[in-house]
Order: structure tokens, then C-alpha cells, then sequence
């Protein structure tokens, strides 16, 4: 763990201030009964999807002022921008979100790919399934996206989740809670034969962080239907005001830690530069 968070720590900073870039399955960004995550590529492989590669010319990383890449994190979203029902919500987590071709070339839809207006819930036996939203939600919308097997490779997967939260301090709370959830169960059922163990998270210094008003990192195991055998799994989410962003990647054969941990970065700097530039 020590290592993925020290990687995840330079990758994530990486992708933060200066524009360029290198659910848990789906709870929101976490594993649920109905998850699934991408994974990325740490060097191209064989002609597979760069992890470095960039979407429709778009930058990654916050619209903060290259030159003060070194301070810490500062943007106020517009209050008249910041949604107030359900519908404004969903105008936003739509527009944020990714689609394959915008995380990296090459990435293709899960099935099933698209998961809207449900709430994952963790129970105290330590297996997840999905709710109506809390009261505190708008709108959470989860996409599935994989890196198809190919030379030799296993089939990554992975998801990207927007939630619109009524105010910034329910957001907020969000992010502690979650940090709770894998000391409460380090190992957890997603339901459909999936499974997370060894699960560890921790929030990011906000000192490393360029992108987002708060960012957490968590790293575990994957096993489940067509996996392989056990394979890394890492999931990383942030913060801006109201809105958070969630990423899962559980791995597959031929992939290291190294390697999902870029593409979750990859596509959690792109979720963050959405999110901000609905917000400003």
C-alpha cells in the first residue's frame, strides 16, 4: 500500500494544476451489487490505449493558472451554476461524465454501461447493494468502461461516477464516510460473485492535490467472473464544492498496480476539469 499511495500521491499531483497529464467499482464511485471498473496502461501496450493519451484535445487537470500550479486548490464554483434540483443535477452529471473514447482511445462500453439515480448502501455484513438517492443527493450517474483483452492481456475494467450532493457539506461528508468503509469491512462483497480484500484508503495531503477541494485514495484486491484470478484494484475520488467524482479500475492479466493507477488518474483529472468548468 505504501508504495500505490506514493504513486497514486505523484501521479494524482501530476495530473493537477498545470493542464497536462501523464466505484470502487460503483458506490458512487465504489463497488456495488451492479459495479464494474476500467483499467489503464502504464506504457502502451501493444498497440492497446496510452494512458497518456488525451481525448478530443482536452486538457486534464484544473483550469487553475499554470503558474500557480504550487499553491493550494482554489476555485469557488458560481452559485448560479451550482445545481438546485434533480433535473439541473442530471444536465450536469451527464455533461461531466466520460465516455470511452474521452478516458483513453481504445476503451470500449461495459454491459451493462450506464447506471442512473440509485445509491450504493453497504450493509454491516459487509455487502453492498443499491438504494433510491438520500435525501442529501440530486443526481449520481455511473458509466462502465473497459480496456478490451488483447495480446495476451485480460479485460480491464472500470467506471467513472458523478454525484451532485445538495450542498458542499454533505459532499463532504461523503468523503470521511468512505474513508470509514474500508476499516469498517477490508473486505467486501459487490455482489454477481465479485468481491474486494485488503482493502486500504486514506485521503491525499492537500498540498499534493492541484484538482480538487479534496481527493482519497484506496487500493485491495479483485477477484470475480472472468478476472483471472486475483488482480489489483485501485479507486480514487474527489471533491469539488457539491460535486463529487469517483474512478474504479480493477485489473486483469499483464496489468500491474502502476498501471491502473495512471488510468484512474487519467480519468479522475478529466472528471475534475469537467465538473469545473460546469461550475464556473
Amino acid at each position: 500500500m505504501g508504495t500505490a499511495v506514493a504513486l497514486a500521491v505523484a501521479v494524482l499531483a501530476a495530473c493537477g494544476g498545470d493542464g497536462t497529464a501523464s466505484e470502487k467499482t460503483d458506490r458512487g464511485g465504489k463497488g456495488s451489487a451492479s459495479t464494474d471498473a476500467g483499467g489503464p496502461v502504464k506504457s502502451s501496450p501493444s498497440g492497446g490505449p496510452s494512458p497518456d493519451g488525451k481525448a478530443s484535445g482536452e486538457p486534464t487537470g484544473s483550469t487553475t493558472d499554470p503558474q500557480q500550479s504550487a499553491d493550494a486548490y482554489d476555485f469557488t464554483p458560481d452559485p448560479e451554476k451550482v445545481p438546485e434540483n434533480a433535473a439541473q443535477a442530471r444536465k450536469l452529471t451527464r455533461n461531466a461524465s466520460l465516455a470511452p473514447a474521452d478516458w483513453t482511445p481504445g476503451m470500449v462500453k461495459h454491459d451493462p454501461y450506464e447506471t442512473a439515480g440509485t445509491w450504493p448502501v453497504l450493509a454491516d455484513s459487509c455487502v453492498w447493494s443499491r438504494a433510491g438517492l438520500p435525501q442529501h443527493v440530486l443526481d449520481s450517474y455511473i458509466r462502465r468502461i473497459d480496456v478490451p483483452a488483447k495480446d495476451g492481456k485480460g479485460r480491464v475494467r472500470g467506471s467513472v461516477t458523478v454525484t451532485i450532493h445538495r450542498t458542499a457539506e454533505d459532499a463532504d461528508r461523503e468523503m470521511k464516510d468512505t474513508v470509514q468503509e474500508s476499516f469498517r469491512c477490508p473486505g467486501q462483497d459487490l455482489g454477481g460473485g465479485q468481491r474486494l480484500d485488503g482493502l486500504m484508503s486514506m485521503h491525499l495531503d492537500q498540498k499534493d492535490i492541484k484538482n480538487a477541494d479534496a481527493t482519497l485514495f484506496e487500493a485491495g484486491k479483485y477477484t470475480g467472473g472472468g478476472s483471472g484470478g486475483t488482480q489489483e484494484y485501485v479507486w480514487t475520488k474527489s471533491r469539488i464544492g457539491p460535486v463529487t467524482t469517483a474512478v474504479s479500475v480493477k485489473g486483469a492479466r499483464g496489468y500491474e498496480t502502476t498501471d491502473l493507477i495512471r488510468l484512474a488518474a487519467e480519468a479522475g483529472a478529466k472528471l475534475l476539469y469537467r465538473v469545473e468548468t460546469e461550475l464556473k
